[in-house]
């Protein structure tokens, strides 16, 4: 049921099955739609250049909480612009200085069923060298 309401289409990132391409649909599609958008750069597409995050705009800067609401802000602002299946709640971003990057948990309701899900997005940033 939830693929007449959340989409079907080709899975990403691509994959090969027996029949062809892979595919994926309803919850799963809207899941692999946030990793498209989060792993975006703005400017990347040529014929949509405002699609994406500005996340990788913080790439090279340091992994502390300033850092951190930055990412915040950007993910929240690019989920509501490009992703209207769902609600954003709330997103969280933790430090991880082991790994250096930002853990990035995104809470969010699916409009349609009122399910609510959540997705951890990893987000490495460049060590200082």
């Amino acid at each position: 049921m939830s693929e007449r309401f959340y989409g079907r289409g080709l899975a990403f990132p691509l994959g090969l099955t027996e029949g062809g391409l892979s595919e994926s649909a309803g919850i799963a599609k809207v899941e692999e739609s946030i990793r498209i958008i989060l792993g975006t750069r703005c400017g990347e597409r040529l014929m949509r250049p405002r699609f994406g995050c500005d996340l990788h705009s913080l790439a090279f800067a340091p992994n502390n909480a300033s850092t951190a609401n930055l990412a915040r802000y950007h993910v929240t602002e690019a989920l509501a612009r490009w992703e209207p299946r769902i609600e954003v709640l709330e997103v969280t971003v933790a430090n991880d200085n082991l790994a250096a990057a930002l853990l990035i948990d995104i809470r969010y309701r699916l409009r349609v069923t009122q399910d609510m899900r959540n997705l951890v997005y990893p987000f490495y940033l460049e060590r200082a060298r």
